[in-house]
């Protein structure tokens, strides 16, 4: 049978004067052994009423109960039961519960006898989770709250309270109930004087000092449940940074992990770049508190008194720690932030980025110094953590430009052995046939001095395309930017295009610029020259019957330039390796159309180097292309 009803709360009911205190559990188990050997020590016949809540607490003191068992007929013991509880002894009274009810979360023990009663009536008391405590080993701190007495009229009302509800529980045990009621809950006898007051004076010290000493314990297990969660998060972190060496991957995690250690309502961390006036939230930790994420929102640095402050001392800031304006108090009041702590990530005194800890209580506690020093300890590891992982981005990039190197190298020996050698073979020909062939006819002489020269040419403009790649390349090119008239060096890259020997006939080449647009500030030499590339490769990739066009139009502070061919085109996923060294169409080393494989690589370096952009179009091949680049205007 089950019952809903507290012994606690019914016998603070009928004596409305009690208060109840808080007791933990050895205090508890003392106090319990203590009533427990007075009477095993007496002569008296006592009422002895255990309740353990569950079983597996009542067979640690199943011993001592059949020891009580045989000074007296009145005992009895109540638990919810485990086994076949009801059959385990003889020597008293065994009375079961319910696993639902009240009893199973309540202590009690009456004792009463001639010389002396003694009750304790204790519930256990439901403790936050956040104050329960990690380690299995602290099960003694469990907490009670409840009423120890040596008042015999406060005794004998709870054991009225325990004996009816046993009545309930076990029926049959109606007469031995009443009995107990008529000898012991009627009369007050009087209690002849012995040392008993001087034993309750020990026993009331005792408790006290058991109290005392499970507050310092708790307070103890308090620090340590505090260091093993400070090492759980630098260990969550640290195991972050042995996954990933990405700071995107670190951040996000020391921001979840901080956020959850430290019970706040908001979690920011975000990197810093020196002078940079605000950043874009990308890691956060957002409690169900109320307060509205900031994910992916600009956060405004510059304007910041808690990160000026920062910044100037290099050192955690709250906000109590600087003078707010009535401005940024509104955007507190916004923000629903009550209070505030920024914490500098430090390498070598430069700042990498912060750590923000917002509260949204009403009334926030203080910044405890234990939360500082962890945040600070955190925002140590993940300075080491960023620069390790920006010198992995570095070594990364290195081993991609040493790559890439490499690649060039390749290249570089390929072209040469194409670009140099045939022509100098063809050179080598040609000479040797006109110094060991003195009859050769002059017509033959004359095709064998024009090859060399073609072929040598050929070799000068590839030394040349390397020479001027090179110089780009290392920044050693001196520009002198002037107001140019854009017609002009089209003019300009025409007549160039018309003096070289092509060996078919050109396309039509038209030019549409209007007559409004204004001059470009670009070092003429080096425009005209990226115009006379973007023709000549036009003009190799397209047929007499092909058309190529040049436009011009005014784009905000930028003239956009485009040549258009309606010649070969180009596969779409090639349009940006078509500015590589050495690429070749098709992808081949073939010199179907000649070339060096560096024109528009050496285009690109130019327009990158006045502050522009090049780019390339084509729906695909055969459908020709549209080279596109864009220089300042005034």
């Amino acid at each position: 049978m089950s019952n809903q009803g507290s012994i606690l709360s019914e016998l603070l009911r009928q004596v409305p004067q009690l208060r109840s205190h808080l007791y933990f559990k050895s205090s508890l188990t003392a106090l319990s052994h203590a009533m427990e050997d007075r009477v095993l020590a007496g002569t008296d016949r006592p009422l002895l009423i255990a309740s353990f809540q569950q079983e597996k607490f009542y067979r640690q003191e199943a011993h001592r109960y059949r020891r009580l068992g045989e000074i007296s007929d009145q005992v009895y013991v109540l638990a919810a039961p485990d086994t076949e509880f009801s059959d385990l002894v003889q020597e008293y009274e065994l009375v079961p519960f319910g696993n639902t009810d009240a009893l199973t979360n309540e202590w009690h023990l009456i004792a009463i006898g001639t010389q002396s009663a003694a009750c304790l009536i204790c519930r256990e008391k439901i403790v936050p989770p956040s104050e329960v405590p990690v380690l299995p080993e602290i099960d003694p701190s469990r907490r009670f709250e409840g009423i120890w007495t040596f008042d015999r009229q406060v005794t004998i009302t709870a054991a009225h309270i325990l004996l009816d509800r046993i009545q309930c529980y076990r029926p049959e045990l109606a007469a031995k109930i009443l009995q107990a009621k008529q000898e012991y809950l009627v009369a007050v006898p009087t209690i002849p004087h012995d040392h008993s007051a001087s034993a309750d004076a020990f026993v009331q010290r005792l408790v006290t000092y058991l109290q005392a000493r499970q507050y310092k314990l708790l307070k103890a297990y308090r620090s340590i449940e505090e260091k093993e969660e400070r090492e759980r998060l630098v260990n969550s972190i640290t195991g972050a940074i042995r996954r990933s060496l990405n700071s995107a991957d670190i951040l996000h995690v020391a921001g979840q992990e901080l956020g959850k250690a430290t019970g706040v309502s908001r979690c920011l961390i975000h990197q810093y770049r020196k002078d940079e006036r605000t950043v874009t939230i990308a890691h956060e930790y957002l409690a169900d508190s109320g307060m509205n994420s900031l994910l992916g929102q600009a956060w405004n640095l510059a304007d910041n008194p808690i990160f000026k402050a920062v910044v100037n001392t290099h050192e955690s800031t709250s906000l109590a720690e600087v003078n707010i304006t009535k401005t940024w108090q509104r955007t507190l009041t916004k923000l629903g932030i009550t209070d505030w702590l920024i914490v500098p990530v430090l390498h070598q005194d430069r700042i990498l980025g912060t750590i923000e800890l917002h509260q949204h209580q009403p009334s926030p506690l203080p910044w405890s110094h234990d939360t500082i020093t962890l945040v600070e300890a955190i925002a140590t590891q993940i300075g080491s953590t960023l620069i390790q992982a920006e010198s992995y981005t570095n070594l990364e990039y290195l081993n991609e430009q040493l790559e890439a190197l490499d690649r060039t190298r390749a290249n570089l020996v390929a072209i040469t052995g194409h670009e140099l050698r045939t022509p100098l073979s063809t050179i080598q020909v040609c000479l040797e046939s006109l110094a060991t062939e003195p009859d050769m006819s002059l017509e033959l002489r004359q095709v064998m001095l024009n090859t060399a020269l073609g072929d040598a040419e050929r070799m000068r403009k590839l030394v040349q395309d390397f020479l001027t790649l090179s110089q780009l390349e290392s920044g050693r090119i001196q520009w002198h930017p002037e107001p140019l008239s854009l017609e002009e060096c089209i003019d300009l890259a025409l007549s160039g295009l018309n003096t070289r020997r092509y060996d078919r006939d050109l396309p039509k080449i038209t030019v549409n610029i209007p007559s409004n647009l204004p001059f470009v500030r670009a070092d003429g030499e080096w425009l005209v020259e990226v115009l006379t590339k973007l023709l000549d490769n036009a003009c190799k990739f397209t047929t007499g019957k092909d058309r190529i066009g040049i436009e011009a139009s005014k784009i905000e502070s930028m003239l956009e330039v485009i040549v258009t061919d309606t010649g070969r085109g180009i596969a779409p996923e090639l349009l940006q390796m078509v500015f590589e060294r050495f690429y070749q169409a098709e992808g081949s080393l073939r010199r179907t159309t000649g070339g060096t494989g560096l024109g528009l690589a050496i285009c690109r370096q130019i327009v990158n180097g006045w502050g522009g952009e090049i780019w390339a179009e084509s729906a695909g091949k055969d459908c020709g292309s549209r080279f596109h680049f864009t220089v300042p205007s005034i």
